[in-house]
């Protein structure tokens, strides 16, 4: 019979200087302290009889992740499995409970079916995989703690603030979806809000901007360089400088989107940023980089991957960065080449503004605008590739540049 139960208090337990060692909340009910000064929850009850009694202590989480309420919930619910003399805990549900690679990846997997862009997904895969969840992923997701997160945090919070925060978020996520899928309770370990802000010293204000951008009169000799290489990188990056296109439509392309007899690219609008289908006209130079592939094709994707997991799969996200940093140009970004024709297209041509943000996939006006505007400019956006191309193909100097462009 229990004689006395919740002699443990809240204040209590989550005093930073408790000392180590057991404290019973009754019943059969013990936080355990460590000398590190992490917390736990076990049950302990005795098993026998006579002189063969013994004692035994089952685990039934780490706190603050199972909270001293949630604690005397399934202390209770053990001795209930003791009266019915069953094991104090189902260890058959126990080992249902999955770790935190499999919930991340299990999370990555339903969430990302909004994302159009491959690269979001794989930087969600490199955040919560080895490179800095290394110390959890094998880890029952209901036994990760505060003191876990803090320890994968602190190396990152002052020197990379912005990875360091998108980390805490992802992580707060994937153990929000672990507790809507009944996997854990209790609060959250990596909230921000009332929780770490106590912890960590305040993050450094981000700057938020656009991508880094190469100037435009320095992309034309960029572009030379670019192709007195053969790597298929190089190859991927100068089709997307020449059709103005985002990283994730370039390496996502497969060979059905292509008609290379009309000269025509079209984009699916499952992988559009606006969710609407895009047609991207090519121009000479961009039909010679993907004609030699297609002669040759060993994949459905037009630039395939060249990793151990094969053609199956289209060229790594980073390959066109790693591209540009072999070239010592890193400090710029792929999608910074869409700026860099925007740019030019605005301060070296006569191309009316709505061509060009055509050309970029970009929305323009509001819903009663759009609805009249059903053409998409397919042969006005086909001379003004043409002329970007030219002006790719031939490097001016600065002072030598001269204004292009159609008909208003």
């Amino acid at each position: 019979m229990v004689r006395s139960l919740n002699l443990l208090a809240e204040t209590t337990i989550r005093k930073k200087d408790l000392k180590a060692g057991r404290y019973s909340d009754g019943g059969g009910l013990y936080l355990r302290v460590k000398k590190e000064g992490t917390k736990s929850w076990s049950f302990i009850h005795f098993k026998g009889t006579g002189g063969a009694r013994v004692w035994k202590e089952t685990g039934l989480g780490s706190y603050p992740s199972i909270s001293l309420k949630q604690a005397r919930i399934d202390a209770s619910d053990c001795r209930d499995r003791l009266r019915r003399g069953l094991e104090p805990i189902d260890t058959e549900a126990k080992a249902e409970v999955p770790t935190f690679a499999k919930c991340a990846e299990d999370f990555i997997a339903e969430v990302g079916k909004a994302w159009s862009n491959p690269k979001h997904k794989a930087q969600w895969e490199m955040t919560l995989g080895d490179a800095y969840c290394k110390s959890i992923r094998k880890k029952p997701v209901s036994e990760v703690t505060t003191a876990d997160v803090l320890a994968i945090l602190k190396p990152v919070w002052q020197t990379k603030p912005e990875t360091a925060q998108r980390l805490r978020g992802r992580i707060e996520r994937v153990l929000d979806y672990a507790k809507a899928s009944n996997h854990r309770s209790g609060e959250n370990p990596a909230l921000w809000r009332g929780h770490l802000q106590h912890l960590l010293a305040k993050g450094k204000k981000l700057s938020r901007g656009h991508h880094s951008a190469m100037p435009y009169v320095d992309v034309p000799a960029f572009v030379q360089r670019l192709r007195a290489s053969e790597a298929l990188s190089a190859k991927a990056l100068d089709f997307l400088i020449l059709t103005a296109a985002r990283s994730g439509e370039v390496l996502g392309m497969k060979w059905p989107e292509l008609d290379l007899d009309e000269k025509v690219w079209t984009v699916p609008a499952a992988r559009m940023k606006a969710r609407k289908v895009h047609r991207v006209p090519l121009t000479d130079a961009a039909l010679a980089i993907v004609k030699p592939l297609s002669e040759a094709r060993v994949s459905d994707y037009v630039f395939p991957g060249e990793t151990k997991r094969g053609p199956d799969w289209p060229l790594s996200v980073m390959a066109m960065t790693m591209q540009m940093r072999r070239m010592e140009v890193g400090h710029f970004t792929p999608h910074g080449f869409r700026s860099a024709f925007r740019d030019w297209t605005g301060d070296q041509t006569s191309f009316p503004r709505e061509v060009a943000e055509a050309a970029l996939a970009h929305k323009l006006g509001d819903s009663v605008e759009i609805a009249y505007r059903r053409s998409d400019a397919l042969e006005k956006r086909r001379k003004l590739m043409a002329a970007w191309s030219n002006f790719l193909n031939a490097p001016a100097s600065r002072g030598n540049l001269r204004l292009v462009g159609g008909n208003r």
